[in-house]
């Protein structure tokens, strides 16, 4: 505190209010001898100048020190005891002043000096009590800094390990379709492997990402659908109706692929029974909705992705809560667009 900017415009509103305090309990008769009002004011003035100064000076020393007694001593207690013998040598020097002013033969009264020592006493009361206050509120912004900086590494923390729960289910299904179209056409499977790597590049480029506009990840769906279509023919169906003025919007990268995973891992996906998977925007919501035709028995998922990860990755970024429904026929999950 005793190191701020405006210490000077303090120390003379603490100097004024010093001396009208002193008016209200003696002050004309403080001394034996004849003191003018001006000479009082700025008595008052060079006591609080003198105190805050040296315990600035005091201050500067106490943080700055290499000494060990730092580990064992609050440094507020420090300050105090040391601001104590700062209240004599500014008392001293008052009486002295004091009598340069008056034209009095310097000397020491000590019956003045205890006056003048009680009056640096309680001037410097308050100044360190100002301090300690000033102190404990700088201390606890430091802890609510270093608290928020763990609470938002925790969250970097908990980002990125539900950032790289990409299923490499997908990946090796991806291969076994691949190594049996080699054979059947090489044109097809060429532009397979284009496909499949626009994927994979999407995924590495945006992986370090929270966010990527919704339309990058349109286009790196159209790549994903691709390859859908070519693992699963007829026997999925897909239906798109995205807002021209949505694609400017933000979803986390990836997300709405693992919606469309997570649909073909729970439903029966043949031609018997091909599954519609509807894609379109609405509200301020991107809309992932597919017929509800369950396994008997789900695939199982070695990584955990699904709609637990989708929800805790809003929930890392945005106040907005992912939406489920779910009917007889349909299961439809709304994604926040951000």
């Amino acid at each position: 505190m005793f190191n701020l900017r405006y210490r000077y415009f303090f120390i003379l509103l603490l100097g004024i209010y010093s001396y009208i305090n002193l008016l209200f309990t003696g002050g004309k008769s403080l001394f034996e001898f004849e003191t003018p009002q001006l000479v009082l004011l700025c008595l008052m003035l060079f006591i609080v100048f003198g105190v805050w100064e040296l315990n600035r000076v005091a201050e500067k020393y106490i943080n700055n020190s290499p000494c060990k007694f730092k580990r064992n001593i609050h440094p507020l207690i420090a300050l105090f005891v040391v601001s104590l013998f700062n209240v004599a040598l500014v008392a001293m020097g008052s009486l002295q002043v004091l009598y340069l002013i008056l034209n009095i033969p310097a000397q020491m009264d000590y019956a003045n000096l205890k006056l003048l020592i009680l009056q640096s006493l309680r001037v410097n009361l308050f100044l360190n009590s100002l301090n300690a206050i000033v102190y404990y509120m700088n201390r606890v912004k430091q802890v609510e800094l270093e608290a928020e900086q763990l609470k938002k590494n925790s969250i970097e923390a908990q980002f990125e390990v539900l950032r790289n729960q990409i299923n490499p289910h997908f990946l090796f299904n991806s291969f076994n379709v691949l190594s049996t179209l080699v054979y059947r056409d090489a044109d097809t499977s060429a532009k397979f492997i284009s496909q499949l790597s626009n994927v994979y590049r999407y995924l590495l480029y945006n992986q370090q990402k929270k966010l990527v506009t919704l339309k990058d990840e349109l286009t790196f769906i159209d790549s994903y659908l691709y390859l859908l279509k070519i693992r699963f023919t007829e026997n999925i169906q897909i239906d798109k109706q995205i807002e021209q003025t949505a694609q400017k919007a933000f979803v986390p990268p990836a997300v709405i692929q693992m919606l469309i995973e997570n649909a073909i891992k729970h439903n029966i996906v043949s031609k018997k029974s091909p599954l519609l998977i509807s894609l379109y925007t609405q509200q301020g919501y991107f809309i992932v909705s597919n017929i509800l035709q369950p396994k008997k028995i789900a695939e199982s998922s070695s990584t955990n992705i699904g709609l637990n990860n989708i929800i805790s990755r809003y929930g890392l970024l945005t106040d907005k809560r992912v939406e489920i429904e779910r009917s007889d026929t349909r299961f439809v999950v709304k994604i926040p667009l951000l």
